[in-house]
């Protein structure tokens, strides 16, 4: 979710980290899914792509909801 709307904001890796005051390697993790984001990370990510971490919680949810329906 948060490579699909990094993409939006037309953001690269490194910007987006360097807004939010991370490393990109954890951007990168992230979008990966390699690592989970941290309360403090989704406060400092979510005003750069231009949402409440709310926001970015139902998108979430939406996205796994449609992950669950797709047929094997």
């Amino acid at each position: 979710m948060v490579a699909e709307l990094r993409r939006q904001t037309g953001k690269s890796q490194e910007l987006l980290g360097f807004e939010a005051g991370l490393d990109r390697s954890y951007i990168s993790l992230l979008e990966r899914g390699l690592r989970s984001p941290t309360i403090d990370s989704l406060f400092a990510l979510c005003p750069v792509l231009g949402l409440s971490v709310s926001q970015l919680l139902i998108l979430t949810e939406r996205k796994l909801e449609e992950m669950d329906a797709r047929p094997d």
